[in-house]
């Protein structure tokens, strides 16, 4: 079948099958196969159902509303008080009084949301980040009911890390949380127990930060193993409980931010389970005294990677990690020189096309020869008509004489496919890109363009390298099809963030350029043919004079 299409029309069938893998790949994720059955839990769900008559339950299924998993009666005591406020000049962290993480609170300008509001990181629903659940019912149920105390009320966060002690008082139990807090954001912490009793501490739920902003993007949660493995299970795919060892990190995460823990022992037992509404839960089983880290904020690279290597593992690009990641580090040392991530993803996409440059020559040389040779082929055509072995062979033989490859034109452009996925991750969970500015009305590369300036012109500029690119179409539909192919992708790229948009804009314009001079050294190549025989025949005729 691909003998009987033209170089154009296997251009198409790429094209159309990259434009089904983007939309399916950043659509469709397959959930991670459960290791066991939540039974327990269901049947807890289904109880407290079932007591919904009562006061009680009715203020527990309000409460379970907002915590999103099943938690006991007494827990909705003193949930919503803060103990704790730690300034900082980027953020605002609160603790409440059951020793959680209860808010965070970003005071960047470029973080801010359309409305101008700061970005909260601690999400109002769910589990929040430090909140321990003890195994045993009637401690947990007192736990709930009990206050921490704190060694300071306020903090003012400035150039040093500052210390705070939690403490909470129960029957025969004293529950102490020992944490300090950086400038950067991340944390250290350390929990213990007066007595040995099993309890675990939850990474609370992902943050839900201007969703309705965010767009082809995973969120949920990931754990991240010594192997270098990251298994990630995004919200709504969780199908039950798991368990994993030898566990670097866990995160919670969102497109730009994320909860996370880290610095683990070895054999410490994370456990992710499901929520009523099948998004992933996160804790770990803790020991009686439990040393670990965590962070709560933006995932910025260079923070990231200055708090510890591993939370770099926390930017999440799926399946193209090992080409994201290093594409990603290339677009930051290109901001280090540019000072502007516009720029800098202009001077990216320049390297991508030179390096790609050899590629992208043959495919397009390759194109040229077959709209060549479309005449002798459609002679061809005509004379095998009704027999399809010898018009198969005929053309093969026509391509091998004049040094054409019929799949020219179409590898090296599925080559560049996992290319543009990759740059497509990178420029997508670039948290960097949130505020950023480029020029005149661009500014902000994480969002879509307001006036729509880059989609239409990224439409033209498509149209216009659609008119240069060399095309024998014999069908008018496909013809038809292929012309109104920028205004779809106009449109396609709409709402896309204008750092990809800019990027997909700046590689038509570079290769606009690039068939520009492919098609005149073809053209060259083609005069000098001419001219070569035009000598020949002249010299043969002047022969025969002499003769």
């Amino acid at each position: 079948m691909l003998d009987k299409m033209t170089a154009n029309q296997r251009l198409m069938v790429a094209v159309a099958l990259s434009i089904v893998f983007f939309v399916a790949y950043t659509a469709i994720f397959p959930p991670v196969p459960p290791e066991e059955a939540d039974v327990a839990n269901k049947n807890q769900n289904i109880a407290l159902k079932q007591e919904a008559q009562t006061s009680s339950s009715r203020v527990l299924e309000q409460v379970e509303q907002e915590v999103g998993h099943t938690i006991s009666v007494d827990e909705v005591a003193n949930s919503s008080s803060n103990i704790v406020t730690i300034t900082n000049k980027d953020f605002i962290l609160k603790i409440d009084t059951l020793g959680r993480i209860s808010s965070k609170e970003l005071l960047q300008e470029r973080f801010k949301n359309k409305d101008g509001g700061n970005a909260q990181l601690v999400s109002v629903n769910g589990t929040k980040p430090l909140f321990i659940r003890f195994m045993d019912d009637t401690l947990n149920s007192e736990a709930a009911k009990v206050a921490y105390s704190s060694s300071a009320s306020d903090i003012d966060l400035v150039d040093s890390a500052q210390k705070v002690t939690l403490t909470q008082k129960l029957s025969g139990l004293i529950v102490t949380k020992e944490l300090t807090f950086y400038p950067d954001g991340h944390y250290d912490a350390v929990v213990s127990l007066s007595q040995d009793k099993r309890y675990f501490v939850y990474l609370g739920q992902r943050p839900k930060v201007n969703e309705k902003e965010q767009m082809m993007s995973v969120v949920g949660a990931m754990v991240f193993t010594d192997d270098e493995v990251a298994t990630i299970i995004a919200d709504g795919d969780a199908e039950g409980r798991q368990t994993f060892s030898g566990v670097e990190l866990i995160s919670a995460f969102d497109q730009y931010s994320a909860s996370i823990m880290y610095g683990f022992s070895k054999d410490t037992h994370i456990v992710v389970e499901r929520d009523r509404d099948d998004n992933p839960v996160l804790y770990f089983d803790a020991l009686q005294t439990m040393k670990f880290n965590g962070f709560v904020g933006q995932k910025e690279y260079k923070v990231l990677q200055n708090i510890d290597p591993v939370l770099t593992n926390a930017i999440e690009y799926g399946w193209f990690t090992f080409a994201s990641k290093p594409l990603f580090q290339l677009l930051s040392w290109l901001h280090g020189i540019f000072g502007n991530w516009g720029w800098s993803i202009i001077a990216l996409t320049l390297i991508i096309r030179v390096v790609l440059y050899p590629l992208t020559y043959k495919g397009m040389m390759s194109m040229q020869k077959i709209k060549e040779l479309s005449p002798k082929m459609k002679e061809l055509k005509v004379k095998y008509k009704g027999d399809p072995q010898r018009m198969n062979a005929a053309t093969m033989d026509l391509y091998k004489k004049n040094n054409a490859n019929p799949l020219g034109g179409c590898l090296p452009m599925l080559m560049q496919i996992p290319v543009f996925f990759a740059i497509y991750r990178v420029l997508l969970n670039a948290v960097e890109l949130q505020g950023a500015s480029w020029l005149l009305w661009v500014n902000d590369l994480s969002r879509m363009d307001d006036f729509y300036v880059l989609p239409i012109l990224m439409g033209i500029s498509m149209f216009y390298q659609q008119k240069l690119t060399p095309n024998n179409f014999n069908d008018p539909m496909q013809e038809k099809v292929m012309k109104f192919l920028p205004v779809i992708f106009t449109f396609f790229f709409i709402t896309f963030p204008s750092g990809l948009v800019l990027y997909w804009f700046v590689n038509n314009l570079f290769s606009i350029g690039q068939q520009f001079i492919v098609n005149q050294q073809f053209q060259n190549q083609k005069d000098a043919q001419i001219a070569l025989a035009k000598h020949e025949d002249v010299k043969e005729v002047s022969g025969k004079k002499d003769d």
